[in-house]
């Protein structure tokens, strides 16, 4: 078939192409742009039409892969994401013999943690599919730039935050779990995204139900005089209403730590451990509510746990507010409350 137009770049390494019908081998290649070297262009696009033949890239949904490259000489983390620009895709649909390009757009990272930030990178291509018109104008002036700060903009925010906040950021991973409202003042748009980004990353959304979300969410912001000021006007982010606890203190500690490596992926996987052990911590407390509705002992357990965990001061609130319509467990939240208190 005639050779359609193909999109690709990145900043560890980028490469794109575009293909016409994935499921067979009949499609054509054509490079848009790449900062690879020749040779590892080759080498990849070679990997990205074997995808293509087998029919394994699906519209819009990335995938991770290791993929072994002469330059450098070992293997790297490639994610690799077909799509359609937004008006073609609307078009294909109404005309069947409209045939729209099709792109695949690669990002090479020295890392094979990309598979952390695959959800990431999905979001940044859709973001993509709107701007891409096929002029070349705005592949010059915006697709281009927008596809080699990929690194910058979709896998260094964490980083950015911690190094940014330091020993503060437990005040941050607190606002994230106990859903407290956050206002960031003095900024510059890109800090305030980061912000608003690593509370979204840091928080349990998604892990615990949603009507659990939604009644914290409410409670957090009736309390107003919680509302967490972030204020960014001198050289060291200054907080305001700010609370924090043991479990969030070492946390930070591991991100902190973290930050002399300056491996960017490796902030995601502390993410993710932190959110893990929190969810341990809350099916923990929930077996010892369940426990302490017929037994004392059990009650005192989870006295203990709660007073050793760290994080009682979230645990409860989050626990008070699943529990709130069912009255043995309300009941055992009431005196747990009245023992954290004293």
């Amino acid at each position: 078939r005639s050779s359609q137009q193909g999109a690709d770049s990145g900043d560890g390494s980028p490469s794109s192409a575009a293909a016409e019908t994935p499921s067979s081998e009949d499609f054509s290649l054509s490079l848009l742009d790449t900062n690879l070297p020749a040779e590892a262009e080759t080498e990849l696009r070679s990997f990205i039409a074997k995808r293509l033949s087998k029919g394994a890239l699906f519209e819009g949904m990335g995938n991770v892969a290791s993929v072994g490259l002469s330059i450098p000489e070992y293997k790297v983390g490639c994610y690799y994401c077909r799509f359609q620009q937004e008006n073609l895709l609307e078009m294909a649909t109404l005309e069947s013999d409209v045939s729209a390009p099709e792109y695949v757009v690669c990002f090479l990272g020295g890392s094979e943690k990309e598979h952390t930030f695959r959800l990431e990178l999905d979001k940044y291509i859709q973001s993509l599919k709107i701007t891409l018109d096929g002029e070349q104008k705005t592949l010059e002036t915006h697709v281009k730039p927008y596809l080699r700060s990929w690194f910058e903009n979709a896998i260094c925010p964490i980083q950015r935050v911690v190094q940014l906040f330091q020993e503060k950021l437990a005040f941050l991973l607190h606002a994230a779990l106990s859903y407290t409202p956050v206002e960031v003042k003095n900024t510059d748009e890109r800090t305030e995204k980061d912000i608003s980004r690593f509370l979204a990353a840091a928080s349990l959304q998604g892990l615990v139900q949603e009507g659990t979300m939604t009644s914290l969410c409410i409670a957090m912001t009736e309390e107003q005089h919680k509302s967490m000021i972030i204020d960014c006007s001198g050289p060291q982010p200054q907080l305001h209403n700010a609370a924090s606890n043991r479990f969030c203190e070492d946390w930070m500690h591991a991100f902190v730590n973290g930050a002399e490596g300056g491996n960017p992926f490796l902030f995601w996987q502390i993410l993710e451990n932190f959110k893990l052990k929190a969810i341990q911590d809350i099916n923990n407390l929930k077996r010892f509510i369940r426990q302490a509705e017929m037994n004392h002992y059990a009650l005192f357990k989870c006295y203990l746990f709660l007073k050793n965990c760290g994080s009682g001061d979230i645990l409860l609130k989050i626990v008070k507010v699943e529990h709130a319509e069912m009255p043995e467990a309300r009941n055992v939240v009431t005196v747990l409350e009245e023992f954290m208190r004293e």
